[in-house]
């Protein structure tokens, strides 16, 4: 099992480095988000405190949401998801192998990048900590709900936003307790509660979404 899933990591790493420009695209995409609320809004220290958990978490999900569309496309689209649904394993834990590399190439370079653009909206050093931490814990859920969306809209048409019309009401409680957790930092509260519960959504999406994914995955190739 181990090992099948380090084959598809490796397999999906391999091809995401190929495309560097899908990486680098949403990388962007979430600095420039980022960096322009601080000077749209003005340099007052305190808003921009109150402001940053929410933006910075919006951002990291609408980058997220970017690089979703072609997590099963590419190999719908050659034929490498007919053999991988032909293969002996369960087509779940395949499914939960994309996803791992999906949050390795999407979700932890934000969360790595993210206390370098908090510094821009004057977050405390325990503030930027909590929003790593809350962003390591929160976005594998992204990837495992967004796969959802992702198996649901394989080969339709228009499927980018019909995918984000799918996905975005499930990413909202992701974002409440992910962003909660930063705002409870910064006003002198802990963030002990909303990270776990954030935890506990992440566990439900990584380990329970691979199953109903693959089930949409096999309808999309009938």
């Amino acid at each position: 099992m181990l090992a099948l899933i380090r084959a598809i990591v490796g397999r999906d790493l391999r091809l995401a480095l190929r495309r560097r420009s899908d990486i680098v695209s949403a990388l962007f995409f979430f600095i420039i988000v980022v960096s322009l609320f601080p000077l749209g809004v003005g340099p007052e220290p305190e808003l921009l405190r109150t402001l940053a958990p929410g933006v910075l978490w919006v951002a990291a999900l609408l980058s997220t949401l970017l690089s979703l569309p072609r997590l099963f496309a590419d190999d719908h689209r050659d034929g490498t998801l007919e053999q991988l649904a032909l293969a002996p394993q369960p087509l779940g834990l395949i499914v939960l192998g994309k996803v791992f590399a999906h949050w390795l190439v999407s979700g932890l370079p934000l969360t790595l990048l993210a206390p370098v653009l908090g510094i821009q909206f004057d977050l405390s050093s325990e503030a930027l900590w909590t929003l790593v931490i809350s962003l390591l814990i929160g976005t594998p859920a992204l990837s495992g709900i967004g796969a959802i969306g992702a198996a649901l809209t394989l080969g339709v048409r228009g499927s980018g936003v019909l995918l984000s019309l799918l996905v975005l009401p499930l990413y909202i409680p992701v974002l409440i307790f992910g962003a909660g957790a930063v705002d409870a930092v910064v006003t002198g509260l802990g963030a002990q509660a909303h990270l776990s519960l954030l935890g506990a959504l992440t566990l439900g999406g990584v380990f329970f979404a691979p199953w109903p994914t693959a089930a949409a995955l096999r309808i999309a190739l009938e």
